[in-house]
């Protein structure tokens, strides 16, 4: 059976669409430390010692070999007392943020049964969420530690943009991609934090920046309810004074095509060879993803990277001294027979969102603080400027949830 984080669960220990490989533990503690019982789901892009990568894609993971040593994020866990559970479930490539991989099927998401998980770090929030483990280590390019811990009422950490070695992680856009990770409270993810990154160096927020431009393509309800929230919060003392700025739309729509173009182009520099050499190896939604990024030039690729170097400059530039609050996603999570349709318009309008801090190479902290009309969870997200993860934590710590 597998061995729990701190929680019991009822739900089926070996759900396929959660995990890839458990065991009791899978991978034990190399030595006693701070992390002592902390069972972590590691997402399938890590090198774990004896295991393969499989990427969510049963092609690939068939033509990989066990690695003979660990991702350096995953040994510092287990040398200081944390255990492995297992290898839990990705979107294919990483290229998703819905959570519903076409060969393994959609975990279940427990705080919305009927909605799904969010991706691409799906299996790791869905293991934490279902008590299985205490917390979830993933990957976050464009919202994929973000959006799940948003679907499913976790904290979720998008630590700063190269603060933690990527070594051993299967890339997706590198340029991006930053590793996080996902508990249920800010205590044990503080605690991960102390393990995994350096004291922060930038001072910390004395404003609270926000855009309504970026609000404005919430929901209604959602937007009632992160008003509702950060200005309780304001007015509490648990954040500092707040701020409107100015974004026009034309622009943010220039900074996420930019995002995209750079992240479509990266990708493919990376998996396009292999996925030309196995047509049908992707579900008809990544494989769409994939065959646009292949039509991306080296001139547009050029451009956009130029564009989202101005854009990083900006928003740094707000970041100084300020926390930057927005909601973690457009919505709560989709319905999980919801159309291709109604999934593309949440994935379109979420990364916009999301893509700031992408852009930034900023720290993000996703919080369960929001609620849709029906009761669903919503994420209410921090950012920080580079190298305030820790400080963005302690805000965290000081708010009740």
């Amino acid at each position: 059976m597998v061995k729990r984080g701190s929680d019991e669960s009822t739900a089926d220990p070996f759900d396929t669409t959660v995990w890839r490989a458990v065991g009791d533990p899978l991978v034990g503690a190399r030595a006693r430390g701070p992390l002592d019982g902390t069972g972590v789901a590691v997402k399938d892009l890590f090198a774990v010692a004896g295991q393969p990568i499989g990427a969510g894609v049963p092609a690939w993971l068939a033509e990989q070999r066990p690695h003979t040593r660990s991702a350096p994020a995953v040994a510092a866990l287990l040398d200081e007392g944390a255990h492995i559970v297992g290898i839990a479930r990705t979107d294919e490539f990483a290229y998703s943020l819905a959570g519903t991989n076409a060969h393994y099927g959609t975990p279940p998401n427990p705080a919305a049964p009927r909605r799904v998980s969010g991706g691409s770090t799906n299996g790791p929030a869905s293991a934490v969420a279902l008590g299985q483990a205490t917390a979830g280590l993933g990957t976050d390019t464009g919202g994929s530690i973000r959006v799940p811990a948003s679907y499913q009422g976790l904290v979720g950490l998008r630590t700063t943009h190269g603060a933690i070695a990527t070594d051993g992680v299967l890339p997706l856009a590198p340029s991006f991609d930053t590793v996080g990770w996902l508990t249920r409270d800010v205590r044990t993810s503080a605690a991960i934090a102390r393990v995994l990154i350096a004291d922060d160096e930038a001072e910390p927020p004395h404003r609270t920046v926000r855009l309504p431009a970026v609000e404005s393509l919430a929901s209604a309800d959602v937007q009632d309810a992160f008003t509702s929230t950060v200005e309780k919060l304001t007015a509490a003392g648990k954040l500092p004074p707040a701020e409107p700025l100015e974004l026009p739309l034309d622009l943010l729509e220039r900074w996420v095509a930019a995002f995209r173009t750079v992240q479509a182009w990266e990708a493919w520099q990376v998996h396009g060879p292999w996925i030309a050499a196995h047509p049908g190896a992707l579900g008809a939604d990544v494989a769409a993803r994939f065959t646009q990024a292949s039509e991306v030039g080296e001139e547009q690729a050029a451009a956009a990277r130029e564009a989202a170097a101005e854009a990083r400059e900006r928003i740094r530039g707000w970041l100084l001294g300020s926390v930057l609050v927005i909601p973690s996603a457009s919505g709560p999570a989709p319905a999980r027979d919801a159309s291709e349709e109604r999934m593309g318009a949440a994935r379109d309008t979420t990364l916009k969102m999301t893509c700031l801090a992408g852009l930034a190479g900023a720290p993000a902290l996703s919080l369960p603080l929001l609620r849709s009309a029906d009761g669903a969870p919503v994420g209410l997200c921090l950012l920080g400027a580079p190298g305030t993860d820790h400080g963005l934590l302690t805000l965290a710590a000081g708010m009740e949830f």
